[in-house]
């Protein structure tokens, strides 16, 4: 028998009506998401970057824009769609987690111009955090100084965390365990670790630790506002009370979210909400012990939080005071509803739909904005009624 070939010929003939169609979901700039409040417009406003890992928007509405996995800093608009990258700053170490990590703006910054910055320095053998100042001059840094140098060295090429938020005047910037778990207790470095510094990297004289002796150990470093941290992804400031507040990543599940307070210890790794990759215990076994805070919120299983940005725009009012946290292995946005200090709520929105959230930012109009691994910038709006 003679074997028929019209299942493939009509396959063929119908090819060119498939292609466009397939051709248009790829391309597609725009998503409805729901939420509990209304539907949401997710637009794309940017692509063909690598790793957003961090949004800051300048005052006349363009933003910097950090390419973690590139060590780039990019000027963006995201009206036009433009972007140049900044020259000028320093070489970094890009591998792995290593590369550019955050970027903020000094709260007077209109009068003065400073935007600090932190990335991995060092060699692939032996790198840490760095904070340093520069000032912008169209796309070029200009000015720039060397604040800050992490006494968090390692050989392995994980969390450096290094988030930066100011308060009050002054500098604080979060920093991973580097993946040696026992430099987080020991005080006499920086892993593991939120440090307070003046905005020229200067040590305040009220920090908790200034003057301090460890009797038989090494002194802790005056730069030290809280510790037993993991690997602190996200950093911000509640300005309706000033309280600081943070998450960070957990080994097999007990991400955390904290209130950053003035020489607390945060128990990492004596104590943890997770597990040991193998599924064995950490540190004691135990999530809590007498003199380490309990987390405000843990999420297990993990969802590898990233960015996180305390809402306080008019686009979303439903969302004043929600704690919006990008959700990498969870592939979402998680919001947290909190209610005197306690979460009473949560919602996971734009699931599997843009990929690992990395970054979030917020605009004066207070759209949001999301930084994917997929390499795009998307920006959330309320849908019109």
């Amino acid at each position: 028998m003679i074997p028929s070939f019209r299942p493939v010929l009509l396959c063929l003939m119908l090819l060119p009506l498939l292609l466009p169609s397939v051709q248009a979901e790829e391309q597609q700039v725009r998503h409805v998401l729901p939420s509990l409040d209304g539907n949401i417009i997710a637009e794309r406003v940017l692509d063909g970057l690598s790793q957003p890992v961090a949004i800051e928007f300048l005052p006349d509405g363009t933003a910097l824009v950090l390419q973690r996995d590139r060590g780039l800093v990019t000027l963006a608009d995201f009206n036009t769609g433009e972007k140049k990258d900044v020259s000028g700053l320093p070489k970094m170490v890009v591998f792995s987690d290593a590369g550019v990590h955050d970027v903020e703006l000094h709260p007077d910054f209109k009068r003065n111009g400073w935007i600090y910055i932190t990335y991995s320095e060092g060699e692939e053998v032996h790198s840490t955090v760095v904070l340093d100042r520069f000032r912008l001059e169209g796309s070029k840094a200009v000015d720039v100084q060397r604040i800050f140098t992490a006494d968090a060295y390692s050989e392995g090429p994980y969390h450096f965390a290094a988030r930066i938020q100011f308060v009050e005047g002054y500098l604080f910037v979060a920093i991973g365990d580097r993946q040696h778990p026992p430099m987080a207790q020991a005080n006499s470095n920086h892993a593991g670790t939120v440090v307070r510094l003046n905005d020229d990297g200067s040590v305040p004289a009220d920090n908790p630790f200034v003057g301090e002796e460890n009797e038989g150990r090494e002194k802790p470093r005056p730069e030290i506002w809280s510790y037993g941290h993991r690997d602190p992804q996200g950093l911000y400031l509640q300005p309706d009370n000033g309280e600081l507040w943070l998450h960070e990543h957990g080994p097999r599940g007990g991400d955390e979210v904290n209130k950053v307070i003035k020489g607390a210890n945060y128990g990492w790794p004596t104590v943890s909400f997770g597990l040991e990759y193998d599924g064995g215990p950490i540190g004691m076994g135990i999530p809590w012990q007498e003199g380490t805070e309990i987390p405000a919120w843990v999420y297990v299983p993990s969802i590898a939080p990233s960015d996180l940005v305390i809402y306080q725009g008019k686009a979303f009012p439903a969302w004043q005071g929600s704690f919006l946290i990008g959700a990498m292995a969870g592939l979402h946005l998680n919001r947290l509803v909190f209610r005197e200090g306690e979460v009473v709520a949560e919602e996971r929105l734009a699931q599997r739909l843009l990929g690992r959230i990395r970054s979030i930012a917020v605009d004066e109009a207070g759209l949001v904005y999301l930084g994917s691994d997929n390499g795009e910038i998307w920006r959330l709006s309320p849908e019109q009624r």
